[in-house]
């Protein structure tokens, strides 16, 4: 069947996301937006964070929104946005344990476990290779306890650069040796993905609906899927 009149053909179109397990020895997942639902981490930076940091300073909220989000912007892509020491010390709030104090809205996305256990049967080696800072990823991983699936994790914060980063790729074969024809990375994060490609790994996928309570976005340059089900190896 053609595709409808009217409508954009996309890679998506062309690329069949199923990914080719038996090419596949190693694969690498992110967690926030890929197993984690990063409708916790929205929360948490957009709207958690700039409450107490209001609070703390005796500011109206709006207020405290629109001088904390510059100052968020401004360390996007690098490896301060994900370091909890470091807005600890710039806020001067307990970020890890504000973190704590909301983690009941940390949530599995679905299908993850499915995924995760048909990787294991097929003998796949799994990572979960993570810009989370350590003390993020331990809340995360107790409250979850996806940790029990993976066969090591990775957080970025070892290497000192995060995984959008050309140079976060070797630092990784250094500690996770592994082939990047027959690895697969799956990602919610488009600038991740691209670096993950010029370093040569084949198989990439990206995550459409990375937060629950948002619509699935656009993604032209990857192959891309919802959620982990669109994975699945064909039974």
């Amino acid at each position: 069947m053609g595709l409808r009149a009217g409508r954009r053909l996309r890679l998506g179109d062309i690329l069949s996301p199923m990914m080719p397990w038996e090419q596949i020895d190693s694969v690498f997942l992110d967690m926030d937006g890929t197993l984690l639902d990063l409708n916790f981490d929205n929360h948490f930076w957009q709207e958690f964070v700039p409450r107490r940091y209001s609070e703390s300073r005796g500011l109206p909220l709006e207020e405290a929104k629109r001088l904390l989000e510059p100052r968020f912007k401004a360390m996007e892509g690098r490896i301060e946005w994900y370091c909890l020491d470091y807005w600890s010390a710039a806020l001067e709030l307990d970020v890890a344990g504000l973190k704590t104090e909301i983690a009941g809205l940390i949530a599995v996305l679905p299908h993850v476990t499915d995924f995760l256990d048909a990787a294991r049967r097929r003998g796949k080696r799994l990572v979960l290779v993570t810009n989370a800072h350590p003390k993020a990823l331990g809340i995360k991983l107790e409250k979850t306890c996806l940790h029990e699936f993976f066969d090591a994790i990775v957080s970025s914060h070892a290497f000192g650069v995060p995984k959008e980063d050309d140079a976060f790729w070797g630092k990784l074969q250094a500690v996770e040796p592994f082939a990047p024809a027959r690895t697969a990375m799956i990602d919610d994060s488009l600038p991740v993905l691209r670096s993950a490609r010029r370093y040569g790994i084949r198989h990439l996928y990206a995550i459409r609906r990375p937060d629950s309570r948002q619509a699935p976005r656009v993604v032209d340059e990857f192959a891309a899927v919802d959620d982990l089900r669109g994975l699945l190896p064909r039974a």
